[in-house]
């Protein structure tokens, strides 16, 4: 694959310099991070490239994205080569201990089960004291939901009844579940937010 004939997502593209700039600003300049439902690869290529101190770990749950990927960040050797990871299935052992955990727009486009099977994995790698940020969409309790965001949520579920945006209280239940504790949630562009949890477990 070249350049041009990679996959390739405007939407990467356009969110991730301020994904960047929240990451900088929680991660130290030398972790290891694990990178869930890493899709086209941009993440992981423009991310690795502005760190190198990162060791990064693409995965995804489409076995046809992984060549991509690989293809993208092959130059880069901070960037290891992506693993095929459904979180719903069992996690490969490749995938062992991590200093952060990084995921994007991948809850409101994959049954809800998704969130629990992604938070009991990343708890179970994380070290102590470990970070796990998700970027995408969510529905606020109480606070008035964006009428574009609005509209992507109906237009999901009639797509897939599975899907659509989270509640974010949902989501903070099912981290504190498993000892991720919910630190804080940062403005985004575009109606979205990064989510930021930090393990707490000995």
């Amino acid at each position: 694959m070249t350049d041009d004939t990679l996959p390739h997502s405007p939407a990467a593209e356009r969110n991730r310099d301020p994904i960047l700039a929240v990451l900088v600003g929680l991660l130290p300049e030398r972790c290891r991070v694990l990178e869930i439902a890493s899709g086209t690869g941009q993440h992981a290529q423009h991310f690795g490239s502005a760190r190198p101190g990162w060791q990064w770990q693409p995965t995804d749950a489409d076995a046809l994205s992984l060549p991509g990927i690989a293809a993208r960040c092959a130059a880069m050797p901070n960037v290891a080569a992506p693993v095929h990871l459904d979180v719903l299935q069992p996690w490969p052992a490749a995938l062992a201990t991590f200093d952060a955990a990084y995921c994007a727009n991948m809850l409101h486009i994959s049954p809800w089960a998704t969130c629990a099977a992604l938070m009991k994995g990343v708890a179970q790698r994380l070290v102590s004291g470990g970070v796990l940020a998700i970027y995408g969409p969510f529905i606020v309790d109480g606070e008035l939901t964006a009428p574009s965001n609005a509209a992507f949520d109906a237009s999901l579920s009639a797509r897939n009844p599975q899907w659509g945006l989270r509640r974010l209280s949902s989501v903070v239940a099912e981290a504190d579940a498993v000892g991720l504790s919910f630190e804080q949630r940062v403005a985004m562009p575009a109606n979205n937010l990064m989510l930021v949890f930090r393990s707490c477990t000995a």
